[in-house]
């Protein structure tokens, strides 16, 4: 019986094969060193021999595919040639996403950064200061699907004659106003969704950050204190230069983690009303209109605007180290 379900499912049958040969692969590298020790370059190369074929697998083998893809159109994968980088760059629902994405890769890197690294210095001093951090890391255990559920609530909208569901529109409300359709109102529902990407990642930040106040020198803060420099000034020209690499660090890192926003886009607006970014945008137009070529190039794009960024974040992490 269980070999006739993985004859009926080949894709399970090669990626158990895949398994085998990757285990068998291991196998004998550790039973060869374990065997005859080898000295030299050579121990390292073998050492690292698994780890590259699955880089080789599961990340150059299916960008390369992609490149390729991207270059096609239609079920049976026609050359389209450039067709698909024009169409990305002329059609107006890629445009907007793509405008999307630049906002996102501004905004929320900048709030996450300014709003963790006042929230640590607020708590820096505090007796209270690990509840305070426990409190502002929480967002992060609820997944992006779990934020964009809940923040959707905080967005809800009814009708002005109608009991109020949604946070926002009852303080809205409660003050005299009208109810707003938050989500749909463009261009500011793409601010509201970066609010709710800010909320999950402030912790983030705040955490990381408070770790490197902790590690200014108390000398040079009270060496400052009793030169007369004010509290304000100790932070913005003792502790904020001292943190720079941490600031670069968490600032980079969400600059990259904006480019593949897919989870709260597509749980609060289905990428609806001028909100899509380049991955929803990746996600519909090979899923669900079958363009795998549009799509393809799409996460082209994608990878052109990330590759940059991860470099600085790779030599950023080395110079903290």
């Amino acid at each position: 019986m269980p070999f006739d379900l993985l004859a009926q499912q080949p894709r399970l049958l090669y990626l158990l094969q895949g398994l085998a040969a990757f285990a068998a692969v291991t196998g004998l590298i550790l039973l060869m060193l374990h065997r005859s020790p080898v000295r030299g370059r050579g121990a390292p190369i073998l050492l690292l021999a698994p780890a590259l074929l699955l880089l080789t697998a599961g990340v150059v083998l299916p960008a390369l595919r992609t490149l390729l893809l991207s270059f096609t159109d239609g079920e049976d994968a026609a050359w389209a040639g450039l067709d698909n980088y024009v169409w990305m760059f002329t059609d107006l629902g890629s445009l907007t996403a793509l405008r999307n994405t630049l906002t996102w890769a501004v905004l929320v890197p900048s709030l996450v950064t300014a709003v963790g690294l006042l929230y640590a210095a607020a708590v820096a001093r505090s007796r209270f200061k690990t509840l305070a951090l426990s409190l502002v890391l929480l967002p992060m255990v609820i997944s992006f699907v779990g934020a964009g559920l809940v923040w959707k609530f905080v967005y809800a909208y009814r009708p002005a004659d109608a009991d109020q569901i949604g946070l926002l529109n009852q303080l809205v409300v409660a003050l005299g106003g009208e109810p707003r359709q938050w989500l749909v109102e463009s261009p500011w529902n793409v601010l509201f969704l970066v609010v709710t990407a800010v909320w999950t990642q402030a912790g983030f930040a705040a955490v990381l950050l408070s770790g490197a106040i902790d590690a200014v020198p108390a000398e040079l803060t009270e060496a400052a204190r009793l030169d007369g420099a004010s509290p304000r000034q100790i932070f913005w020209r003792v502790t904020v230069p001292l943190v720079r690499p941490t600031l670069l660090v968490v600032l980079l890192a969400e600059v990259t983690g904006t480019f593949k926003a897919f989870d709260i886009v597509r749980t609060m607006t289905a990428g609806r009303f001028d909100t899509g970014v380049l991955a929803h945008e990746m996600y519909d137009q090979a899923f669900r209109y079958g363009h795998t070529g549009r799509g393809a190039a799409l996460a082209v794009l994608l990878f052109a605007l990330a590759g940059p960024v991860v470099a600085l974040q790779v030599r950023a992490q080395r110079r903290a180290r």
